[in-house]
Parts: structure tokens; C-alpha cells; sequence
């Protein structure tokens, strides 16, 4: 009866919109409300046309009878008229990709129940499925002379059967299903559940229709989207075909492919990534991005460039310490890319020399629920015009255009019919010493609508996972929800965040949770000394690598009134040979393997410390996890279970790491921190 109470209290105290006593003084305008996940809409994988006058791009939304998101295709020109869609209904419209010359697009759809590719002519609007695929194509690239696409699919393959011996199965015995032998490593992942066995491969198709060719071969996974030769007969890409690459998953290499003969010329060497090469319009040359593997939590990556031949590779750019991202090529003498910086994301212009011109910021909006960064951009070479996702806390992603001789534009506003008449959280940023060493650490302050600074308010302090990621001045639908029920939301990038740099980002390496806990606890106190927070009210929350550091510091303080642990690792050992990538995980977070370095792995465990729990902690996960799997939760349920610590384990059922892969789970999610915040906080705070 409690889990059933908890459940209905909780979804009505946030799909109604109605705050906690705390939160009961008198707006300026309607609050967010949980409904309102189902109308925000928010634009993606922008297009701009070869000769910058039109825009394609992807208009997503919720569906609320499916409970997914969908997405169409809209076309609108660079001055932001003539805005209207290419595609309708309930299916879902991807990957658009102009031709060279810009006569047609090439996209992916699910309209005909699997995903296929389709083109339309742009003059007439005709449009034509051209594949009868049975998996789902990605990573499109038309070929300079039109004729082609490139795309990468995956091939299955069958698994290797043993030689077992069995009795025959009497005629019409109902015996149980066959057993399954797996023998590889990476058996299943978030998100995609079991594994089949196979390899992604690059193919090759007429762009007038046809059987789709696998250029490609091997035991290995072939990276798309692949970038064409000029003269339309190699496609370069990325590929790790070590044969012990489930190993050494991150030392990927350039290669260039005959797509007619399917001779295969390796073009890069080292240790470490070599991925995502664009070959110059002249095809002298090929841009790539990487980073040489010193097995670090957190590398930096960098651009580089090469003859077309992998003679002379080098480093373009040394002086930016940030990672570099959507690599475009502008003509043969520079290029476009995109970097975080301090929380916000960058549009870079950078020279054949190595200067880097920052062109914009606020680039983002494609993360829904939290403040992460992403962000989409394209560039018309012919005319250096751009367009980009932009967001601000008050919108998720718009797309927002400039170029050489135009001002930055602002050309859709997908959420004004929701959000405008809105009273949303205001966020402004805060920045404070480390307790630890002295260290500034930049977070945001979300204030309630209608807050006021004389009154007193509960304070939540909000973290982010990864824990290489970063937090910024972007819409979160999570954020405001909690503000719109009263809150003053604390969200921060401590040490280990990225967009700060590769040494700041490594201060956590083989020292996570360590002292990040100290950054988080100065920060709560800078909030403090504002003068409005409630320090009977503090509460936590966060959600994987954010679940680690919650689970994590209530193990070192009992400061906090109640906290909300959500998909975390609680065991280190057992996160390893449970996770999606054990491969990856041990090499580069650890400095061993887990039976090596017990000691290690445990002195760092958030179980380690459950003993001194006195903080009542309700568990979030979703039970199809596979990156921090539910076994980690139902650990830690357990333990807080033996040490009298008030608990509650909330199961998300078919949901993966995300959680918020469906607006009720992301719904659910906040509704239950919410409820359990109230059933723990002190008396209310706010005056009437």
C-alpha cells in the first residue's frame, strides 16, 4: 500500500501543476506543469542548402497517445520566411541530407513501418522510397557527382553453434526454448538490450533507387557518416579493426576505401581515436579528430590534418583546450566546428593557421530534461552562412542563423504557443571557491517563479553525470518542474566537468567520487550565504554519475534533509563486470583490474560508506538499464534496508539509462522526487 500511495500522490501533485505548501505564494503567471512535456517541441540536425537560401531540419514532438517523441521534416528560408513542413504525422522523418547541388534530399523514415531511405526532388516535390531495407540505415553522405549515397547498416550474422548433444524432442513435446551461448564481451547495451551478433558496415547506393552494396568487410565495426573523394570513387572513414579491439575500443584509424575495387588503405597509426575525416573539396587533404591515449578519464580532443596520401599529419590546433566537435571543412582554407566552454557551446571558425574565431554561442537545446549540452550546426561553404540549435533556459532548441555579413537571427519559435505566458524559473550563474583547494567552480541558481529574496526557500541541489560532461545555461524541463513546486535549484559543473579543460577534467582521474564532494558542499554553502535558503530544507538528487556523488554524500554528511539517488553505481567492482563496456570501464576509469585493486575500487564505492547514512534516500532506476544496472540499486536498497535508513526503491519499468526516453517516465521521475521531498521536509518556510 505505501509504493501504491506514494506512486498516485506523487503524479498528482505534478501532473496537476500544484506546488507543496512551501511554494503557495502568489505568481506573476501560470507556473510549467508536468503536462506541458507533451507540447514542447524542439528543433534538430539542422540543414542549410548548398546555397544558403533554405533551411531542412528536424521538428520533434510528443506524442501523447504513443508516449514517444516524434519528428517531421519543415523547410524554411535564411530569413525565416516562408516556414512550413515537408512531412506530417505521427511517424518519424530523420537524417536529412541535401545533394550537392541541392536538388534533392536524401532522408530516413519510418513511415512505411521500418526505416528506409526516401529522396525528394526539391523543384517538384515527387518523392520516392529508393531501399527495401531490413535494418536501419545511418549516417548518410550523397557523392560529389550525385549518384550515390553512402551509409552505414548493420550486418547480422549467425551465431556459432555448438556442437552439443541433445535428445531428439518427441513430435509435439513442448520443451522450453533453446538455450543461448554468447562469447563475446559486449553482449548487450543501453537502450538496444541483447545484442546480435554482427558488424556495422559502410554501403554505397544509386541515389536514383536500388540494392544498397557493402563496400566494407571483416569482423569489425565500420563509423559513419563516411566522406567522399572529389571524384566520387573512395569514401573515407574511421574504424577500429584491431583484432582485440573489444580491449582497445578507443584506437580507431582513418582509412580510405576503393568503393569499386574495395581496396582498403589505412591512412593513421597511432594509439588512441582517429575519427569523424572530412576530405577537403580539392581532396588534397583530410581533417580528423582525435587524441593520443594516455588512458586518462578524460582527453581532450583535437583536430588534425593530413595529405590526402596520411603523409604529414599534425596537430592544427594546440592553443584551445577544449573539445572540438561537427567538423566542416570552409572551401580548402579552414573550417567550422563546435567546442563547450564554462557550460555553453561555441560555434568556431578556425584558420589553416591554428586561430581559433569564435562565430556564436548558446548553441544547444536537444537535452530535454537536463541542462546538458548538444547541439547541431551547418554551414553553406559557398556562402559561409550557418544555422544552429539555440537555447536558453527559457526555450529548448530554436534555430538561429548568422554568416559573414548577416546579424544572428533568431528564425523559429517552436515554444512560444507553451512557454510564453509562462512564469518559468529564472537562472543566473554563480561561481565560488572550492573548500578543497581553492578552485572556482561555476554553477546556476534556478529561482521559483515569483520568488523573492527576503523569504525562505528549500534548497536541491541538482548533479549531472557522466561524470566527464557538463551543465549550462540551457532549458531543462526537470529544473523547471522543480522550481515551478518551490525549490531553489542548485545545478553545477564540479571538478571533473568538461568544457573547462583537460586538467580540471582529470582531477577526478582514478579519484571519483573524491574531492568533487568538496566543490558540491561549497557550492551549497554560497547559496546559503545569499541570504534565502532554508537550511532545514536542503535536499539532493542526481542521476548516474550525479547518482554516484548523492549516494556518495550522504555517506559523508547528514546535512540533507532527504535525498532522491537516481541509476547510480554503488559498487564499483560489480558496476565493472555488469556495465555495457567492462572493456572500457576498467581500463580507463580504474587502475586495474577490480581483483587486482580491491582496495581501490572499494575506497571509492558509495557502499563503502553506508554505514554512516542517517538521510532517508529514495533509489530512481529504470529496470532496463544496462550502463548502471538496477543490480547496483537493489545493492544499495538492500544495505540502507539492514541499516534502519528510510528508503524506497522506484522501478521505471522498460526503461534503460535515460529514464526520459518517454515524457510519462520523465514525468514519473520528477513526480516521485517530488514526493519524497515533501514527505521529508521540515516545517514550511515561505510567509503567507
Amino acid at each position: 500500500m505505501t509504493r501504491v500511495s506514494l506512486g498516485l500522490a506523487a503524479l498528482a501533485l505534478v501532473a496537476s501543476g500544484a506546488a507543496p505548501a512551501w511554494a503557495q505564494e502568489a505568481d506573476s503567471g501560470q507556473r510549467f506543469e508536468a503536462a506541458d512535456i507533451f507540447q514542447l517541441e524542439w528543433a534538430a540536425n539542422p540543414q542549410i542548402s548548398p546555397d544558403g537560401a533554405h533551411i531542412v531540419y528536424v521538428r520533434s514532438f510528443m506524442d501523447i497517445m504513443t508516449d514517444r517523441s516524434r519528428s517531421n521534416l519543415w523547410i524554411i528560408d535564411f530569413d525565416g520566411s516562408n516556414h512550413r513542413p515537408l512531412t506530417s504525422g505521427n511517424n518519424n522523418y530523420n537524417s536529412p541530407r541535401w545533394s550537392v547541388n541541392g536538388d534533392r534530399l536524401a532522408y530516413v523514415s519510418s513511415q512505411d513501418g521500418t526505416a528506409q531511405i526516401y529522396v525528394r526532388w526539391m523543384d517538384t516535390g515527387e518523392t520516392a522510397k529508393i531501399t527495401n531495407l531490413t535494418e536501419s540505415p545511418s549516417g548518410l553522405t550523397w557523392s560529389p557527382d550525385g549518384a550515390w549515397l553512402a551509409l552505414s547498416m548493420f550486418v547480422p550474422k549467425p551465431r556459432t553453434a555448438w556442437a552439443v548433444d541433445l535428445p531428439t524432442r518427441p513430435e509435439g513435446a513442448e520443451w522450453a526454448d533453446p538455450v543461448v551461448v554468447i562469447e563475446e564481451m559486449n553482449y548487450r547495451a543501453d537502450g538496444q538490450g541483447y545484442l546480435e551478433v554482427g558488424n556495422s558496415h559502410l554501403f554505397v547506393l544509386p541515389a536514383d533507387g536500388g540494392t544498397p552494396r557493402q563496400v566494407t568487410s571483416g569482423d569489425f565495426d565500420h563509423g559513419g557518416p563516411a566522406s567522399w573523394t572529389p571524384d566520387s570513387g573512395s569514401l573515407v572513414f574511421s574504424a577500429n579493426r584491431r583484432e582485440d579491439a573489444e580491449f582497445e575500443p578507443n584506437d580507431s584509424e582513418v582509412y580510405r576505401i576503393d568503393v569499386t575495387t574495395g581496396a582498403l588503405t589505412q591512412l593513421t597509426d597511432r594509439r588512441g581515436p582517429d575519427g569523424n575525416p572530412i576530405v577537403s573539396p580539392d581532396g588534397s587533404m583530410i581533417a580528423y579528430l582525435g587524441f593520443d591515449d594516455r588512458y586518462q578519464g578524460y582527453q581532450v580532443t583535437k583536430l588534425y590534418v593530413m595529405n590526402a596520401d596520411g603523409s604529414q599529419r599534425r596537430m592544427l590546433v594546440d592553443g584551445l583546450d577544449r573539445d572540438l566537435s561537427g567538423l566542416r571543412w570552409e572551401g580548402n582554407d579552414g573550417f567550422w566546428a563546435q567546442y563547450d566552454t564554462e557550460g555553453n557551446t561555441k560555434l568556431a571558425h578556425i584558420t589553416m593557421g591554428g586561430e581559433v574565431h569564435t562565430a556564436a554561442g548558446n548553441l544547444g537545446g536537444l537535452s530535454l530534461g537536463r541542462p546538458y549540452s548538444g547541439a547541431q550546426f551547418s554551414v553553406a561553404t559557398s556562402t559561409s552562412r550557418f544555422v544552429f540549435t539555440y537555447s536558453t533556459p527559457e526555450h529548448p532548441a530554436d534555430l538561429m542563423v548568422g554568416g559573414p555579413s548577416d546579424d544572428f537571427v533568431r528564425i523559429t519559435h517552436l515554444n512560444d504557443d507553451v512557454l510564453a505566458h509562462k512564469s518559468l524559473a529564472k537562472v543566473e550563474e554563480i561561481w565560488w571557491e572550492s573548500s578543497y583547494d581553492g578552485r572556482r567552480m561555476q554553477g546556476w541558481i534556478a529561482t521559483p517563479p515569483g520568488f523573492d529574496p527576503s523569504q525562505k526557500y528549500p534548497l536541491m541541489l541538482e548533479i549531472h553525470g557522466g561524470p566527464f560532461a557538463n551543465y549550462g545555461d540551457r532549458f531543462a524541463a526537470e529544473i523547471q518542474l522543480y522550481a515551478a513546486a518551490g525549490f531553489v535549484v542548485l545545478y553545477t559543473n564540479p571538478r571533473g566537468s568538461t568544457s573547462y579543460g583537460e586538467e580540471f577534467g582529470n582531477l577526478i582521474h582514478h579519484n571519483y567520487p573524491g574531492e568533487d564532494y568538496d566543490d558540491l558542499m561549497s557550492g551549497v554553502d554560497a547559496v546559503i550565504a545569499l541570504g534565502y535558503i532554508d537550511e532545514d530544507n536542503l535536499f539532493v538528487t542526481g542521476g548516474s554519475g550525479g547518482g554516484v556523488l548523492t549516494s556518495w554524500i550522504v555517506g559523508k554528511t547528514d546535512r540533507f534533509t532527504a535525498a532522491a539517488v537516481q541509476k547510480p553505481v554503488i559498487n564499483w567492482y560489480s558496476f565493472v563486470l555488469n556495465s555495457d563496456g567492462p572493456g572500457f570501464f576498467y581500463r580507463y576509469w580504474f587502475p586495474g583490474l577490480p581483483w587486482d585493486d580491491e582496495r581501490h575500487y572499494m575506497s571509492r564505492s558509495p557502499i563503502s560508506l553506508v554505514g554512516n547514512v542517517t538521510t532517508p534516500a529514495m533509489l530512481v532506476t529504470g529496470e532496463s538499464d544496462y550502463r548502471t544496472p538496477i543490480s547496483e540499486t537493489e545493492q544499495y536498497y538492500a544495505a540502507l534496508k539492514l541499516e534502519h535508513v528510510p528508503t524506497a526503491m522506484v522501478r521505471i519499468p522498460d526503461a534503460g539509462h535515460g529514464i526520459a526516453g518517454r515524457p510519462s517516465n520523465l514525468i514519473a521521475k520528477v513526480a516521485h522526487i517530488l514526493a519524497w521531498f515533501e514527505r521529508y521536509k521540515k516545517t514550511p518556510v515561505v510567509s503567507q
